[in-house]
């Protein structure tokens, strides 16, 4: 824990008193006494867990602070980049609690804390630091809610709080009030409660995964927007707001309560990272139209399985090289496409065990490459193929029984 006094401070008080009586000595302190101050009561509130030698340097008798304290710089004798903790992975970090005394450095444009055992709330003062730029404060304890406050930060472009202990909901104001916001990760918290129905910042970044956030998905999302994450929450209702994220590279929603149809312009090669897994979407595969003008490509990831899936499967997801289909209501043979992908090497990893599936046509005379993985058990046929790829997960039963089979493909002749 902290020492509420520390000898820190009473340096810092004695170095006052010998400026005062010698004012030769001013010119000696390149730091701005109220920024010393502020990093004298800073080091009262954390100390280093045993391991860690981080404020082994702060000195408050150093004629240099800016030179010589550890995780300090500094422009015209102000601290403008704080980094609180080392982030060596040998290192513990920090423990203690965050000082509102953070705010007296006023010409901050980063502030960053490093994995530690830190708790407590984020200071709500931080929101006057108008020329902060990045705020990472990442696995730690922190709790408490984010600070409304934070929105009040014109020029934030990075807010990174993920792996921490917060609770209560997103203040909106993070969403609709920061023009120059880019990058914003609140991974694995506590954080509840629903996301606002615009998001009016130009966020390139958008990390909400492992939360409790419920509701649906913003009406709105920034067409900026590259890399969105929101999976392991309570969140639900249909895939609304996505259709014209032309720009989205990376999108994970699995693990939620989403229902509906798969907007078709989510399955494009440009958006080459696709997870929505274990949900309840429904419909069938769509196909974008007009159809892409390029393929998937190496290290492509599509991941469609424990839905609700229906009819039969589309090409357009041919190429894709890890495709997880698997735990649908799939029917029908496999179109050709695939398995021409899958002796072509492109698709590396092709599941598509319990599902309804009637057949997958092998090319006669042609070995499947030795590092497929692909699995077909718990189909509507006896798999030849695509059994030694199979998870444990699959089971050791072969085929569906054929009564399921014959009422989920109405009638149709089952192999």
């Amino acid at each position: 824990m902290a020492k509420p006094q520390s000898h820190a401070l009473f340096l810092f008080l004695l170095l006052l008193l010998v400026n005062a009586c010698h004012p030769s000595h001013q010119n000696q302190n390149k730091i701005s006494l109220n920024d010393l101050a502020a990093l004298a009561a800073i080091k009262d509130s954390l100390t280093d867990i045993p391991g860690s030698n981080f404020f082994s340097t702060w000195d408050f008798t150093s004629p240099d602070p800016c030179s010589t304290f550890s995780g300090i710089t500094c422009s015209l004798n102000r601290v403008t980049i704080l980094t609180l903790g080392t982030g060596l992975s040998n290192t513990p970090g920090l423990a203690g609690f965050l000082s509102p005394s953070l705010s007296n450095l006023t010409e901050l444009t980063q502030l960053i804390l490093y994995p530690g055992i830190v708790t407590g709330p984020i200071p709500p003062q931080l929101g006057r630091l108008s020329n902060l730029r990045v705020l990472s404060l990442i696995n730690n304890r922190l709790k408490g809610p984010i600070p409304s406050s934070l929105s009040s930060l014109p020029n934030l472009h990075t807010l990174d709080l993920s792996y921490n202990q917060l609770t209560g909901s997103i203040p909106a104001g993070l969403f609709t009030e920061l023009a120059q916001l880019k990058v914003v990760i609140l991974a694995s918290n506590q954080l509840s409660g629903e996301l606002p129905r615009m998001v009016s910042a130009e966020i390139l970044h958008l990390d909400l995964k492992d939360n409790k956030l419920t509701g649906a998905l913003p009406l709105r999302l920034p067409s900026t927007i590259r890399y969105l994450s929101a999976s392991k929450n309570m969140m639900r209702g249909p895939l609304n707001g996505l259709q014209s994220l032309s720009e989205l590279e990376f999108l994970d929603l699995s693990m939620n309560q989403f229902s509906g149809p798969i907007p078709s312009s989510l399955l494009r090669p440009t958006l080459s990272s696709l997870f929505l897994q274990r949900n309840n979407l429904s419909g069938g595969v769509p196909s974008p139209s007009p159809p892409p003008s390029s393929m998937y490509g190496e290290g492509s990831i599509v991941d469609l399985s424990h839905n609700f899936l229906t009819g039969e499967l589309s090409p357009v997801l041919a190429a894709v090289e890890t495709l997880f289909l698997n735990n649908n209501h799939l029917m029908g043979r496999v179109p050709e496409e695939y398995v021409k992908s899958v002796y072509g090497g492109s698709t590396k990893t092709l599941y598509l065990q319990h599902n309804y599936i009637t057949g997958f046509p092998l090319e006669a005379g042609l070995a499947l490459p030795d590092t497929l993985s692909l699995c077909l058990t718990y189909n509507c046929m006896v798999p030849s193929v695509g059994l030694m790829g199979c998870p444990a997960s699959a089971g050791g039963q072969l085929s569906r029984p054929r009564s399921q089979c014959v009422v989920f493909n109405h009638g149709r002749p089952i192999p």
